[in-house]
């Protein structure tokens, strides 16, 4: 039996499996106190981890954490969300609080992994796995294992700089595809006078109260799903970019099929999934054209609880 823990900015979620796929035999998930930082995190971990261990014979745990780690040394390198994290050795900690071997992964990976062996991948050889929320992360899986083991950054595709001009840091496509992207685009549009004044601006006044920074992804899918040309718009961008990432990746590749998770991705499928089929497509190399399909993430929001757990197994 194992533990799998997924470690986000606003989420923490304790599972324990047998690291072979669903179902999980028990689920803890817990809010996420942001104000009290990455020592408040690893006290919810404590409290809630001592009785599943009573509970369950855990052999091993994995952990998939929201942020950059070094996978061969143990540590969370960041959070750009929850701060205390910087350089922290995660894995010696948990080897010192429950006296059990651990090992550490990216949240991405985790869950790119769990797709490959258990959901939208499954039984298929080179599986790539994006997740698209408020960042863009990748995680590339062959014959059923990560690429490089999970051991080195790969895959980030959403680190990408879109085309030549974009000599950048912060020039990716990340900035352009994201969540966050798709709600400043739309931000940005309320403001200008081509738009200031159409129905789509005033329909997404009246959906986020008249303070534009409430405007959510999730309100620019349900507008641009209702025909809203501002949060179309929107979306457009963000599946032409992620859509020419994508493009290039499966040149480079050839992967037999494309997972996409993450918030944006749960948008209606004619505003999200559609038109990104068609911006990869447009981008990819034709040779590569009906060699490769492109579809929703099958695992929910247990995902990356079910990469860890199959990383404990590896582990144990």
């Amino acid at each position: 039996m194992y533990l799998g823990i997924e470690i986000g900015g606003t989420k923490l979620q304790l599972g324990v499996g047998r690291g072979d796929g669903p179902p999980l035999i028990e689920l803890v998930r817990l809010e996420v106190d942001r104000s009290a930082g990455a020592e408040g995190i690893r006290r919810q971990i404590s409290q809630a981890v001592q009785p599943l261990i009573e509970r369950h014979p855990i052999a091993a745990i994995g952990i998939g954490f929201g942020g950059p780690v070094d996978s061969r040394a143990g540590r969370v390198v960041k959070s750009h969300q929850i701060d205390g994290w910087q350089e922290f050795p995660l894995i010696t900690w948990c080897r010192q609080q429950f006296g059990l071997p651990a090992v550490l992964a990216n949240d991405t990976d985790a869950g790119g992994l769990a797709e490959a062996r258990f959901g939208a991948g499954r039984g298929r050889k080179v599986v790539f796995y994006t997740n698209v929320g408020s960042g863009i992360g990748g995680a590339l899986v062959v014959d059923g294992r990560l690429y490089c083991d999970g051991q080195r950054v790969t895959a980030e595709i959403g680190h990408l700089r879109p085309g030549v001009h974009a000599d950048r840091a912060d020039q990716t496509v990340e900035s352009l595809a994201s969540g966050w992207a798709i709600s400043n685009l739309a931000r940005q549009m309320l403001d200008e006078s081509e738009w200031a004044n159409s129905p789509a601006a005033q329909d997404l006044w009246v959906r986020c109260q008249g303070n534009a920074e409430r405007l959510t992804t999730v309100d620019l899918a349900q507008a641009a799903a209702e025909g809203n040309a501002i949060a179309q718009a929107a979306f457009a961008r963000s599946c032409q970019t992620l859509g020419w990432a994508l493009g290039q990746m499966i040149t480079l590749l050839a992967p037999e099929i494309v997972v996409v998770g993450g918030g944006v991705a749960c948008a209606a499928e004619p505003v999200f999934l559609e038109p990104l089929r068609r911006e990869i497509d447009r981008y990819v190399f034709p040779p590569h054209l009906g060699g490769f399909e492109v579809v929703p993430a099958a695992l929910g929001e247990q995902m990356v609880v079910y990469g860890a757990l199959a990383l404990a197994a590896g582990r144990a």
